[in-house]
């Protein structure tokens, strides 16, 4: 199923929330409203904003706040990325050249700072404390995966747990605050509230596993990226974790680690291609989107709740 086809329900406001995003873009200073309009006409699969609808349109839809939430996620993204592409020093993402490569990396991050900024605008706009403070606090947790990420770098002995609870806060923390967000401001009980976080929470770690294995299974091509960026960054990742396990003995991602020589990551990758650690990561993230569909049967039964289903199932047979 395409993600048209997923987003139906609420197609029409998804269409309005892109509007939202470019008008950002329209302020008096020329240079940065270019800037901001490079980076936000590009809004990818819109997935956060997405669910923040969706997740609103299973109860007492009111447009009116979930439209500058769903702005609100997808601004939050967006710096992410930005500064993201700063700190590893990215040339390209999604086929594009970044910011920081154009203009450096000081620039960057006050771009991202920028956004967040108007993100914070936008939540404000929903007259929610609970919220404001949900998205505050979701700020500090991916900020702190981000930390997580950049002291560990280049550090093999991570264990599994430790990788988990850094892909939370880098990813599955936003998809959180989507869901927990719509649920909120469309009224939901308690119980549904904490349904649909237990979805963002499981669906965004599973998004990131399905991230971390095409970034050995996809093309640069297909992810407007080098084919294994996370292991050039440093970034231990599921699949390397797994492929360290079983060969301690000759590990290229230690000797990538330790050398910074790329001919380690092909090596890295072409082992993991021809064993069944793909099928491995794969199963993992099946069980994650199990998990958040779990409970979503104790939804109201809408279009909206299908699509949440459906979601989970795309999530695994995406390619980037």
């Amino acid at each position: 199923m395409e993600l048209n086809e997923i987003y139906a329900p609420v197609q029409e406001d998804l269409i309005k929330v892109k509007k939202s995003l470019t008008s950002i873009s329209r302020i008096d200073y020329q240079w940065l409203s270019e800037q901001l309009s490079f980076l936000v006409r590009e809004t990818g699969k819109a997935l956060r904003p997405a669910l923040t609808l969706l997740s609103g349109k299973c109860f007492k839809y009111n447009l009116t706040y979930l439209m500058p939430m769903s702005v609100s996620v997808e601004l939050m993204h967006t710096a992410t990325l930005v500064h993201d592409d700063a700190i590893d020093n990215a040339l390209t993402r999604r086929g594009r050249a970044t910011i920081n490569s154009i203009w450096g990396d000081e620039i960057a991050i006050l771009m991202g700072d920028y956004l967040f900024a108007k993100a914070g605008e936008a939540v404000a706009d929903t007259q929610s404390p609970r919220v404001i403070k949900l998205f505050s606090q979701t700020l500090g947790t991916i900020s702190s995966g981000e930390i997580n990420q950049f002291r560990g770098a280049f550090d093999i002995k991570q264990s599994r747990e430790n990788y988990f609870h850094r892909i939370y806060g880098k990813t599955a923390s936003l998809f959180s605050l989507s869901t927990q967000s719509g649920a909120i401001l469309s009224e939901a009980p308690e119980e549904s509230v904490a349904i649909m976080k237990e979805y963002g929470d499981n669906l965004g770690i599973a998004f990131q596993i399905v991230d971390d294995i095409l970034d050995f299974t996809s093309t640069e091509e297909a992810m407007g990226k080098p084919v294994g960026s996370d292991l050039i960054q440093g970034t231990l990742t599921l699949p390397a974790i797994m492929l360290a396990e079983r060969y301690p003995e000759d590990n290229p991602v230690q000797k990538t680690f330790e050398t910074k020589d790329t001919k380690y990551v092909a090596k890295a990758i072409d082992m993991v291609r021809n064993s069944d650690i793909i099928d491995e990561c794969f199963k993992t993230a099946s069980e994650y989107c199990e998990k958040a569909c779990h409970n979503l049967r104790s939804l109201p039964d809408t279009a909206s709740r299908q699509s949440l289903y459906d979601l989970a199932d795309f999530v695994l047979v995406r390619e980037v």
